[in-house]
C-alpha cells in the first residue's frame, strides 16, 4: 500500500490523498472528522495500482496516521511497508476445524447435514464474524438440504486477525459439503458425479429459499441457476466417462498415481448496502462516466464503459469513466464481495437509462413525434423508418442545453416563437442524471470444477494434468474478464490447497513472513484452464449479472482433496485438511517411514 498525502494551505484548504484503498469515501469521511473539515475540503483519490489480490476492506491505521504527518509536517509523506510488515500487518484467513455429519437415504440423497466447528478470529476481530457466517450459510451450496443444523465458535487466538480474503469463508464451506458427498458416493458405491445430480436444486425450484440470514443481513434466497446444466457441461468437457473408463486405468497400469476430482459451489455476490454513478452527455459527443467504486486490476472502467456504450448505442472509445475520486463522485461502499458488476453496474446501468430517456423527450419534442417513434442506434436518436429526420447524441445534449449564441458543430435548429422559458421547469440543461441501485439481497453465482491430477509419491508433489471450469455468473458483459477473475481466482485457489500455509510458533509468532518460506504458485505450477461459460441471467439487477471476482478460489481445495484422494486410493487415504503439502502427502504414503 502507498499514500501519497499533501496538504495544500489556501482559504479553502483541501487535503488531498493518493490511497489504494476500497472506499474513497470511508477514508475521506475519517479524515474531515479528524481535522475539523468539512468533507468538501478532503479529497481521496484511490487510483488503479494494479491487483487487489483479496487483502481488501479493512481500514488501516496507516491510512489515516499517514495524512496527519502530512499535515504535522507541511510536506508531502510516502509510506511503504516492506514484505514482512504486509505479513504480519495485514490481515489473513482461513483456519477453521468442523466437526460434520451428513444423512441420506438408500440413493445417496441428502436427508440431513449438522456441522458444528471452531473459527479462527485471530487477536481480535475488526471486521466481526462475517466470514464464519458465510461458511454457515454457504455450506449447502447448489444442494437441497432438508434438515441443516449448524453452530459455529469464533474464537480468539494470538495470531494476525482474521477478515475476509478472496473466498471468505466459501472454501471452508464448498471443502466440507464437497467431502461429505464424496464419502457418501464412496459408501454407497456410487459415481460422484452422480450423488450430486441427485441432490441438485433444479431448475424450476427458483428462487430457492435456504432458510438462513447471509451477510448482509439479507435471506440466503438463490435467485438463479441451472445446476444440473452445469454439472452436464462440465463432464462433457471433460469427457468424463472416457476419462474414468478409459483413461484412468490406463495411466494407473503404468504405475501412475493419477486421480480426478470434481466440486460444485455456489457464491453469493453483489450485496449492497449501494453504489451509484453519474453519467452525462457532452456537447462534444463524449459520454462522462462517474463513479465511487475504485478498481484494482479487476477491468471495471471496460465493462462500465461497455455497459453504457450498449444502453446509448455509442461507441466504446467515447465513453470515459472515472472512479474512486470523491471530487468525481461522494459516495460508494467500495470494491469488495464480488459486487462490482453487479452494484456499481446496474447504477451505471441505470443512469445510461435516464439518460436516454432525457434523450428521446427532448428529440421528440424538437421533431414532434412520440418517444416510442424513436429509434436510438450507432450513436443517434432518429425518427424510426426514416433516419434522416434525428440527431446525434451531441446534438441532443446542444438542445439539452439552450445557451444563446453557443450552438457549435453541425447542430441545426429552426427558430422558433417564444413560448416561454428556454428551459421549462423540471428540465436540467444537460443530458445527465445520478442514479443509485441498492439490491434487495446477494445474487447467487455458480460454477463447478474437474481436475485430473498425478500425485510423485517418492517426493509427495502434485502436478495438474488437466483442469476444467464452468462457470455461471448470469450475463457475460465481457468474456474476457470473467475468464481473467476465474483464472486468477484458480492460481489463488491452487496455492492456497497445496502451497499457501501459515506457520506460527506458541507464541504466535509468524515464521514464514517471506516469499523465501511462504511459497506461491508460479506460472510453472498452473496448469491449462479450459473455462466455459453457462448464463442464467439474474432477475434482482437490471443487466442480469452475478459475480465472479471469487469463483475460482473457493472450490479448488475441495477439489483437489478429491482427486488426490483418488490417486491414492491403493493406500486407502482420505483428505481431510486444506492446505496439503509435499511433505505431508509423503507421509500418508509412507506411513511406517513417517
Amino acid at each position: 500500500m502507498r499514500f501519497w498525502p499533501t496538504w495544500n494551505p489556501g482559504e479553502e484548504a483541501v487535503l488531498e490523498v493518493w490511497d489504494t484503498t476500497q472506499a474513497p469515501i470511508v477514508i475521506r469521511n475519517a479524515l474531515a472528522a479528524l481535522f475539523g473539515l468539512a468533507p468538501t475540503q478532503v479529497r481521496v483519490i484511490a487510483p488503479d495500482v494494479g491487483g487487489g489480490f483479496g487483502c481488501k476492506i479493512m481500514v488501516y491505521p496507516e491510512e489515516v496516521l499517514i495524512p496527519y504527518a502530512a499535515m504535522i509536517l507541511g510536506r508531502p509523506v510516502k509510506w511503504a511497508e516492506d514484505r514482512l510488515e504486509h505479513f504480519v500487518g495485514t490481515n489473513h484467513e482461513r483456519l477453521q476445524i468442523h466437526e460434520a455429519e451428513i444423512a441420506v437415504d438408500a440413493e445417496g440423497r441428502i436427508l440431513g447435514i449438522r456441522d458444528r466447528f471452531l473459527h479462527d478470529a485471530g487477536a481480535y476481530t475488526p471486521y466481526g464474524i462475517i466470514v464464519p457466517i458465510i461458511t454457515a450459510c454457504q455450506l449447502p451450496g447448489p444442494y437441497k438440504v432438508p434438515n441443516y443444523h449448524v453452530e459455529f465458535r469464533a474464537v480468539y487466538s494470538n495470531t494476525v486477525p482474521v477478515s475476509p480474503y478472496r473466498g471468505a469463508g466459501r472454501p471452508h464451506a464448498c471443502f466440507v459439503m464437497e467431502r461429505l458427498l464424496d464419502r457418501v458416493a464412496d459408501e454407497l458405491g456410487l459415481d460422484r458425479a452422480e450423488v450430486r445430480r441427485r441432490n441438485f436444486i433444479q431448475p424450476d425450484e427458483f428462487p430457492y429459499d435456504v432458510g438462513l440470514i447471509f451477510q448482509d443481513g439479507a435471506p440466503t434466497r438463490y435467485d438463479s441457476g441451472n445446476y444440473p446444466g452445469m454439472l452436464d457441461l462440465l463432464l462433457e468437457r471433460m469427457d468424463y466417462q472416457r476419462l474414468i473408463q478409459e483413461e484412468l486405468p490406463r495411466l494407473r497400469a503404468e504405475g501412475r498415481y493419477v486421480g480426478v476430482g470434481i466440486a460444485c459451489y455456489v457464491e453469493g455476490t453483489g450485496i449492497g448496502p449501494y453504489e451509484g454513478a453519474t453519467v452525462r452527455i457532452e456537447p462534444t459527443g463524449q459520454v462522462y462516466v462517474a463513479t465511487g467504486m475504485p478498481q484494482q486490476g479487476q477491468a471495471h472502467k471496460t465493462i462500465l464503459a461497455q455497459i453504457v456504450a450498449e444502453e446509448l448505442q455509442v461507441p466504446l472509445e467515447s465513453v470515459q469513466v472515472y472512479e474512486g475520486d470523491t471530487e468525481h463522485f461522494q459516495f460508494g461502499s467500495g470494491t469488495y464481495a464480488s459486487r462490482s458488476a453487479v452494484v456499481c453496474g446496474s447504477a451505471v446501468a441505470l443512469a445510461a437509462r435516464k439518460v436516454r430517456e432525457q434523450g428521446l423527450a427532448l428529440v421528440a419534442e424538437e421533431l414532434e413525434v412520440a418517444p416510442e417513434d424513436l429509434v436510438v442506434e450507432d450513436g443517434r436518436v432518429f425518427v424510426r423508418g426514416a433516419p434522416e429526420r434525428g440527431f446525434t447524441w451531441a446534438q441532443v445534449a446542444q438542445l439539452a442545453n439552450p445557451l444563446r449564441y453557443a450552438y457549435s458543430g453541425d447542430l441545426v435548429v429552426r427558430p422558433r416563437p417564444w413560448t416561454g422559458p428556454a428551459l421549462p421547469p423540471g428540465r436540467q440543461p444537460a443530458l445527465e442524471a445520478t442514479e443509485y441501485y441498492s439490491p434487495p439481497h446477494a445474487t447467487w453465482a455458480s460454477g463447478a470444477v474437474g481436475a485430473l491430477v498425478e500425485v510423485d509419491i517418492d517426493t509427495g508433489q502434485v502436478v495438474f494434468r488437466k483442469l476444467w471450469v464452468v462457470h455461471d455468473c448470469g450475463k457475460l458483459i465481457n468474456p474476457l474478464v470473467v475468464e481473467g477473475q476465474v483464472h486468477g481466482g484458480i492460481a489463488q485457489g491452487i496455492g492456497g490447497a497445496f502451497y499457501e500455509k501459515l506457520h506460527y510458533d506458541e507464541n504466535g509468532q509468524l515464521l514464514n513472513a517471506s516469499f523465501m518460506d511462504f511459497l506461491m504458485p508460479t506460472a510453472m505450477e498452473i496448469p491449462r484452464i479450459e473455462v466455459a461459460h453457462q448464463e442464467t441471467p439474474s432477475p434482482l439487477n437490471p443487466i442480469g449479472v452475478k459475480g465472479v471476482g471469487e469463483a475460482g478460489a473457493i472450490p479448488m481445495p475441495a477439489v483437489f482433496a478429491a482427486a488426490v484422494e483418488d490417486a491414492l486410493q491403493p493406500f486407502g487415504v482420505r483428505i481431510t485438511r486444506m492446505p496439503l503439502d509435499p511433505d505431508t502427502i509423503w507421509r500418508l504414503t509412507h506411513p511406517a517411514e513417517g
